[in-house]
């Protein structure tokens, strides 16, 4: 073997790209087109209106991973590829989880829940409750184990990553 790492794992990119019509699809069709996996795609402009900037997450393995980034890097409407794996980087995931079917009991242990985790409360009915998380994608995704687990009847809207690189050496 030449040393390559056939390992699957969660990688990050970064992409900067011109804020076109199709651009998003032409980024989104050559992973379906070449069967790589696409987690999370989240996209965005930025300070320059004719630049969009898109946060990609996916589980590949070494060498697959140099493929997608040397395809990313040769589409024109890409500007700049940013591998965001291996660096610092401040990273975070919006959540929105429904909680529905709640006892005065339920809502206390939520409200306690959303302090914990640092949570907002966005919305409040009769037997229900709306809670709004910003954070990594590996915390929302322990929350969203615990609320299934502690209440069974939820609703899950995740936003996907978004992430710039650290100024100082900060951990995800």
């Amino acid at each position: 073997m030449n040393g390559n790492n056939n390992t699957m794992k969660k990688r990050w990119i970064s992409l900067f790209v011109e804020n076109q019509v199709g651009v998003l699809s032409k980024i989104s069709g050559l992973f379906s087109a070449k069967s790589y996996n696409l987690d999370s795609l989240t996209v965005g402009t930025t300070e320059d209106k004719t630049v969009s900037r898109m946060t990609i997450e996916t589980v590949t393995d070494d060498e697959t991973f140099e493929q997608i980034k040397k395809q990313l890097n040769r589409l024109v409407e890409v500007i700049k590829v940013i591998d965001f794996t291996d660096i610092y980087v401040h990273m975070r995931e919006i959540l929105y989880v429904k909680v529905r079917r709640c006892s005065a009991q339920d809502k206390a242990s939520l409200f306690q829940i959303a302090e914990t985790f640092k949570a907002r409360v966005i919305d409040y009915g009769h037997d229900s409750l709306l809670l709004e998380f910003v954070q990594t994608a590996t915390k929302n995704d322990a929350v969203v184990k615990l609320l299934k687990e502690e209440f069974g009847n939820i609703e899950v809207v995740r936003g996907g990553s978004v992430g710039i690189e650290s100024i100082s050496l900060m951990e995800r």
